[in-house]
């Protein structure tokens, strides 16, 4: 027989296993969930259908050519930071008449980000990535978590790509003083110590290190003034600062091929 859960009986399930599996200390009253109205968990459910959103490219990527002879392809690979590059209004071009590919989504975390490498960066067979991520981690996008954990999933993602003969090049998280959609964070600091251990980390690891964060921060730990929408996504001016430095980094990294 087919058991079907839906949130409220994952709602439950949770409870209960707060109190450890096979046991069956009942939930304290005061512990009921605030009701969700059916817009809320139509969200929630589509949402969890595709967590990291891999439908979003898949039609993409499936009519994509193949590198041509002697193309060196790069993916560009992020949250909406890359998401928007060329896309948004007064952003600028997206290197235009380069092999490069743009798989940013707004809003992603490094979590969904591992879960599809593989087939938003791996599959599509580019000569490098470049990864621009962490921004949303510190924002709690998709849940809290602490700087190992992205530590990790910035691990996994180069593994990933050097197993499958890819070059990495990671940038910096670009700055930010504050988050307009979660006020009261103060991210300077945890982006600033985050890039701290990337740069570190690739050194280490014969990954080049693509530093947007110190043409673009300010004395705060924000973006310096006009050169983003919102203090968090760069707009054409930010994009012009960015470009030519991550042109210089795909030419190092690919022998200024």
């Amino acid at each position: 027989m087919k058991k079907t859960v839906t949130l409220a009986g994952l709602a439950v399930i949770c409870l209960v296993g707060s109190a450890g599996w096979g046991q069956t200390t009942a939930a304290p009253a005061t512990a009921v969930a605030p009701a969700l109205s059916a817009k809320e968990i139509s969200a929630m459910e589509t949402k969890l259908a595709d967590w990291p959103q891999l439908e979003r490219y898949r039609e993409a990527n499936a009519s994509l050519a193949l590198a041509g002879q002697g193309e060196q392809r790069v993916v560009f690979y992020g949250d909406s930071i890359t998401d928007g590059w060329g896309r948004r209004a007064d952003t600028g071009d997206f290197f235009p008449g380069k092999p490069y590919v743009n798989r940013g989504i707004s809003g992603q975390t490094t979590p969904q980000m591992v879960v599809r490498f593989r087939q938003d960066v791996v599959n599509l067979r580019p000569a490098a990535v470049v990864i621009l991520a962490g921004t949303n981690d510190v924002a709690g996008n998709t849940g809290p978590m602490t700087p190992e954990m992205t530590e990790d999933n910035f691990r996994s993602m180069i593994d990933l790509a050097k197993a499958n003969g890819i070059r990495v090049i990671v940038a910096s998280i670009t700055p930010a003083a504050d988050y307009p959609w979660r006020k009261g964070l103060a991210p300077g600091p945890k982006i600033k110590a985050l890039n701290n251990w990337l740069q570190g980390y690739c050194v280490n690891h014969s990954v080049t290190y693509l530093d947007y964060y110190s043409a673009m921060v300010d004395e705060n730990g924000g973006m310096k003034p006009g050169i983003s929408f919102d203090g968090v996504h760069p707009n054409a001016k930010g994009y012009a600062i960015m470009a030519p430095l991550a042109q210089a980094a795909i030419d190092k990294t690919l022998g200024g091929k």
